[in-house]
């Protein structure tokens, strides 16, 4: 029998994997933020009629946010590189098996989609913009008489933002090293989190919008909830109510998709099982019912129930709760996922 004694010492791996830092969940909730917007500005660009010119802040604001969101987590995806002058390499090729390569390209053709579905209404919503910037508006009046390139500029945003969505939960599902991640069903769970995250952030913008004398300050849901059922706010009478529903669709759908992540590493191997423990018992569990769940779906899902039934006023609790528990679902999932390696189980 030959035994074989190893010794190592590698800062990035030991105790445990955690070469990964605040920049990549950073960029995995901004890209599934901006993979929202696509999503919803797509649908709302598609259910318009081409040829109908009003202000839409879910096709205009929402693809020109965007486009300054992805540049930002873009900037945070750069900072983690290790080659920072051979990032343009990936571009030299595409490896289809590659979820790498598939987000790389998708990237690139995200910013072309977001701008043209912004400039489809830009002079109705950005009024002073477009006047000083003529040849907005006439870019908006060639696409406008074009009902083809309307409908080409939503189903582009709305594929590419599906796929930009899955890309990042498929991005860490493909490490099979990292039990935790090694899971199906994080895809959808990111795409709906990014979608959820994107009505609500619609929604706050819509809040915030509203006239001085008809905002409610930050802490009015906490009064209209103890006093009680204040009445109901016009703020917009189809878009508002519609992006809250939107929201609570998705969340409940997320929430749902937590759950089935449970299930499968529960009735999985016995490493998946000890994975999902760190959720669910271990040193992340409360940090992630707490802000994940608690704090990121069912209170916003509360909160905007009663919106709906105009019991509270809108306010922009919902959604900077929903935005919050977004960003903490990366956080915990990548820390978490580090933390979990096939080793442990073999050591005891």
């Amino acid at each position: 029998m030959t035994e074989t004694v190893i010794h190592r010492s590698n800062p990035g791996i030991d105790p445990h994997f955690h070469v990964w830092g605040w920049e990549v969940p950073i960029y995995l909730f901004l890209g599934g933020l901006v993979a929202g917007l696509m999503v919803i500005a797509g649908a709302r660009l598609l259910l318009m009629r081409p040829n109908q010119r009003q202000a839409m802040v879910c096709c205009t604001i929402g693809p020109l946010a965007g486009l300054a969101l992805l540049s930002l987590g873009m900037l945070a995806l750069f900072l983690d590189l290790e080659h920072k002058l051979y990032v343009w390499r990936l571009y030299l090729t595409f490896e289809i098996t590659s979820p790498m390569s598939w987000g790389s390209w998708i990237l690139l053709a995200v910013y072309p989609a977001l701008l043209a579905n912004a400039l489809v209404h830009l002079p109705e919503t950005l009024p002073s913009v477009a006047r000083r910037i003529p040849i907005l508006t006439t870019i908006s009046d060639f696409m406008l008489a074009r009902p083809r390139i309307i409908i080409l500029t939503g189903l582009a945003n709305v594929l590419l933002g599906i796929g930009l969505g899955i890309y990042t939960g498929i991005l860490l599902g493909a490490l099979g090293a990292r039990p935790l991640w090694n899971s199906a069903v994080l895809g959808p769970l990111f795409l709906f989190s990014g979608l959820s995250s994107a009505a609500a952030f619609l929604h706050g913008i819509l809040v915030v919008s509203m006239p001085d004398d008809e905002r409610p300050a930050f802490a009015d849901f906490l009064i209209s909830t103890v006093t009680g059922w204040t009445k109901a706010r016009p703020l917009d009478t189809r878009l508002a109510p519609a992006l809250a529903q939107a929201d609570n669709s998705f969340l409940t759908i997320e929430f749902a998709l937590i759950g089935l992540f449970f299930i499968g590493h529960l009735t999985s191997t016995a490493v998946h099982q000890q994975a999902i423990g760190l959720l669910l018992n271990g040193p992340y569990a409360a940090v992630f019912w707490v802000f994940v769940v608690g704090l990121g779906i069912l209170l916003p899902l509360i909160l905007q129930h009663f919106e709906l039934l105009h019991r509270i006023r809108h306010t922009l609790a919902p959604a900077l709760l929903v935005l919050g528990g977004g960003l903490a679902l990366r956080f915990i999932i990548v820390a978490a996922g580090q933390a979990s390696h096939w080793s442990s189980l073999a050591s005891h």
